[in-house]
């Protein structure tokens, strides 16, 4: 603990001063600080700090990658220095006069759907774990047949596996509410609104056993179980009346008006505008994902999988969590993890071979780690820490990025969850896919790794870049 509290101070005085943080706040990995004058940042010394495993600026952020784990720690150690302490949402409003209107929306994306990433994630593990259990030959292991299983046990499984996805605008609009300024307790009932059991069940329409309900004589009402883009508009305009409507009434009537009149005025929208609009607004862009991802010969992973880690560099990766859980709610699987976790494996392909070709110890010390997190699903201390300060490692990955992705695409590889890459993404293929899934893997990995070992790495390489 007190080495990272020494880790803390080394940090903050590279960046400027506490008199140069404005708020510091963390992700997954990254420490992600807003400073009043980037040039008072001293990247170098930064980058040499311990534990640190890469360092850039980016959407008006000073991001240092320290790693999962190890970043809570260390930012805990900068908020007891002294350092103020920002949310997302306020780390969001600074920011958000940075960068153009396309990264600010991305960015807004990812303030919504990170928050509820973790439990698609529980889902997609109950999901894989729930077709292993049923599979016939994992059962004939105990001498028991898909009929020996107890309909009750099949009931609780189905409680594990569609919870999440039943109520799915009511997560979106929770956190979209949170995010926006809003209270997010309305956002989860107007959520709730969306899919209450009264209204005809989204599925059950889709499947022509059951009808939507006609109001005014020409709007047709369904459910919205499933549905991303409603809840996530519903969120804002929401939040943002209820914002509205706190500045004009009194105190003393606020707790009776604000809370009635959002929820009156938002269910009308979100049940018979927003909902209808949205909703097939959101189907376009469902049916594009799968047309993309239907494309033959594997071109969809052979284009995705080179550029994904491209996009990961950009910081707007983000955006690819929606079509995902859009992907997991309408669909039932998601083939787009297989090509994903062909392009994170090929990083730590191409890590590997400069952590075992180089004869520097720092770097190795640095290299192996960054492995070992990449084939854990996390790609940055790979590609900020090692790959991209070498340029070569980071373009072969891309390459070895696209062909496994071509080969999960060609062999039509599908997740049952979302988020979970690599060595932990064989949760999300217990089925007949897995020994197709560790091929993909280790076709990316092998690809990256071979081209960088021979032409994408020396030590010569390291000191003309070092000095």
């Amino acid at each position: 603990m007190s080495n990272n509290k020494e880790i803390a101070k080394e940090v903050i005085a590279a960046v400027g001063g506490k008199e140069n943080i404005r708020s510091v706040a963390h992700c997954a990995t990254r420490l992600r600080i807003m400073v009043n004058d980037e040039n008072k940042i001293d990247k170098n010394t930064v980058e040499g700090i311990e534990k640190v495993k890469g360092a850039f600026y980016n959407s008006g952020q000073f991001q240092i990658i320290f790693g999962t784990g190890t970043v809570n720690k260390v930012y805990e150690e900068v908020v007891g220095l002294g350092v103020n302490e920002g949310s997302t949402g306020e780390m969001k409003q600074e920011t958000k006069k940075q960068g153009n209107l396309f990264q600010r929306i991305i960015r807004t994306f990812g303030d919504v759907f990170v928050p509820i990433v973790p439990v698609l994630v529980a889902t997609g593990l109950f999901m894989g774990l729930r077709g292993l259990l049923t599979q016939e030959q994992v059962l004939a292991v105990f001498g028991m047949v898909p009929a020996d299983i107890s309909p009750n046990f099949l009931l609780y499984t189905e409680v594990l596996t569609d919870t999440a996805f039943a109520f799915l605008p009511a997560l979106v609009a929770w956190s979209s509410f949170k995010v926006f300024g809003g209270s997010p307790v309305i956002g989860i009932v107007l959520g709730l609104m969306l899919v209450n059991p009264v209204l005809p069940n989204a599925y059950a329409v889709a499947g022509g056993t059951a009808d939507p309900i006609t109001m005014f004589g020409f709007i047709p009402v369904v459910g919205y179980q499933g549905t991303v883009l409603p809840a996530f508009i519903a969120g804002f305009v929401g939040a943002k009346l209820e914002r509205w409507l706190r500045k004009y009434v009194p105190e003393t009537l606020d707790l009776l008006i604000t809370p009635f009149a959002t929820l009156l005025i938002m269910s009308i929208l979100s049940l018979f505008v927003i909902g209808p609009v949205f909703h097939s607004l959101e189907e376009v862009v469902l049916n594009a994902t799968i047309w993309i991802l239907g494309l033959p010969f594997g071109l969809a992973g052979l284009v995705l999988g080179a550029i994904n880690q491209l996009i990961v560099v950009t910081g707007i990766h983000h955006l690819f969590n929606f079509l995902e859980i859009q992907l997991l709610a309408n669909t039932g699987v998601n083939p787009y993890n297989g090509i994903i976790t062909a392009s994170v494996a090929a990083q730590g392909g191409a890590t590997l071979a400069v952590a075992m070709k180089t004869k520097s110890k720092k770097l190795k010390a640095l290299a192996y780690p960054s492995t070992l997190s990449a084939f854990l699903g996390i790609t940055e201390p790979a590609v900020f820490g090692v790959n991209l300060r070498y340029v070569k490692p980071f373009v072969f990955g891309l390459v070895g990025g696209g062909v496994g992705g071509f080969f999960g695409d060609l062999v039509g590889l599908e997740a049952t969850g979302m988020s979970l890459t690599v060595i932990p993404g064989t949760l999300l293929y217990l089925n007949d896919q897995i020994l197709l899934y560790i091929l993909g893997n280790v076709i990316a990995i092998a690809v990256a790794f071979t081209l960088t070992y021979l032409f994408g790495y020396s030590d010569k390489m390291r000191e003309e870049i070092e000095g």
